[in-house]
């Protein structure tokens, strides 16, 4: 079905979310992206836009980290790192494609989390460029659904923003969340402890027990 010229894009007839970024982000370039998600191959799949940028804040807009440890499965995980219901190929190379992100992560990306649940709820990813600016806001989390990069893509909803001093000032809104300490909080460490357990021949039991007691370490110092 081809697909209608619009600043929709919909990852259905109006454009895929993910080939936005892919012509938006160029080398050099500085991302701030709010999601409710992250997942590693969500960045396998800009990879080669994402290892040239020069720096990522990434916003988690739910504070899900400590619910996705939750045992019986009885917490939505909005903190979720591997995405579902993927093909063989992709599993087999899970642990490859985990430790290429951890280490673009402890390069090139900072990452924190709203404190409360339920509060942030839009979802927007904004390219600067030597002061030229492009963003997309809308429905579109950072998963390959999502970004429409998938098989069976997520219909979304994302306008993407043509208005110079838009563009301008949803980086200057996204700046006050980012630096609001009663709002957020930094969880770029516990992104990294869950990463190295994918790429890590560990059981899932030390897997569980070693994350609690990071997590617990922390709020103990």
């Amino acid at each position: 079905m081809p697909s209608i010229q619009s600043g929709i894009h919909d990852n259905h007839r109006r454009g895929l979310v993910g080939e936005f970024l892919k012509e938006k982000i160029q080398k050099d370039a500085d991302l701030s992206i709010v999601s409710a998600y992250f997942t590693i191959y969500a960045f396998e799949a800009l990879r080669d836009q994402l290892l040239n940028i020069n720096h990522l804040n990434f916003l988690f807009g739910e504070p899900g980290f400590i619910r996705s440890l939750d045992p019986d499965k009885t917490v939505k995980k909005f903190f979720k790192i591997v995405d579902e219901h993927l093909e063989l190929g992709k599993r087999l190379k899970q642990k490859q494609v985990a430790r290429d992100c951890a280490e673009w992560i402890r390069s090139k990306v900072d990452i924190r989390s709203v404190k409360q649940s339920n509060l942030l709820h839009g979802k927007m990813y904004h390219v600067d460029l030597d002061g030229v600016h492009d963003s997309i806001i809308g429905s579109s989390n950072f998963t390959v659904k999502g970004l429409g990069l998938g098989e069976q893509n997520n219909i979304e909803l994302n306008l993407e923003v043509n208005d110079r001093r838009d563009r301008k000032d949803l980086g200057n809104w996204f700046r006050e969340i980012w630096e609001d300490d009663e709002l957020v909080e930094d969880v770029k460490n516990e992104v990294l402890l869950y990463l190295e357990q994918l790429y890590q021949n560990n059981p899932p039991e030390f897997i569980y027990y070693k994350t609690l007691y990071h997590i617990f370490e922390k709020f103990l110092t």
